[in-house]
């Protein structure tokens, strides 16, 4: 009688770690679809059955990838926002954040922004990771605004995160240094409005 297949372990471990590092810093670097499994494998020097002992498919790792990123940026986020009811330094914290990230070495824009140009469909699980990572990072925009008292905080959040959109492509295209000021001038030129 056969066996039934077993889901993949979910358990963290070091393998699957250095598959999710290896992910992140090739699919980052290179594009999803232009790397396949083989080569986050090897780069993560594990065996084949390692990988699908944590991962039922490349999509599978896509998604775990893109969750890991968006628990990082989520941390990021709570750090940088200051202890504060004053809109503009909330706005300024988080433009600074935004505009560091877009100097690291190696930036190539959002990862969620680059996944989601590589996942049309909203339905396909990526897809639903993306727009998880977006509804809370436009619902965490507004409710620190909110708390710090502006007017009008989920219509400000709209335009901030339509400017933080911009600034990440515009970063990658243009080079971070060109974005820095007038990211950082639009952002705080919202609360005028």
């Amino acid at each position: 009688m056969a066996k039934a297949p077993t889901a993949p372990d979910r358990r963290s471990s070091p393998a699957r770690q250095r598959l999710l590092d290896a992910a992140a810093r090739v699919f980052y670097a290179e594009g999803i679809h232009a790397v396949g499994v083989d080569r986050i494998i090897t780069e993560a020097g594990v065996t084949r059955a390692t990988f699908y002992n944590h991962f039922r498919s490349k999509d599978d790792l896509v998604a775990a990838y893109l969750d890991e990123r968006d628990r990082k940026v989520r941390a990021r986020v709570m750090a940088a926002v200051p202890d504060s009811n004053d809109p503009r330094a909330i706005l300024s914290a988080l433009a600074a954040g935004i505009t560091e990230e877009m100097c690291e070495p190696g930036f190539r824009g959002c990862a969620f922004i680059n996944a989601a140009a590589e996942y049309p469909d909203p339905d396909h699980p990526v897809s639903r990771v993306i727009a998880g990572h977006r509804a809370w990072f436009r619902t965490a925009l507004a409710e620190f605004l909110a708390q710090a008292g502006h007017p009008d905080p989920y219509r400000v959040a709209g335009t901030l995160f339509m400017l933080r959109d911009g600034a990440m492509v515009s970063g990658h295209l243009e080079g971070p240094e060109a974005v820095r000021a007038n990211f950082t001038e639009a952002v705080l030129g919202v609360l005028q409005h």
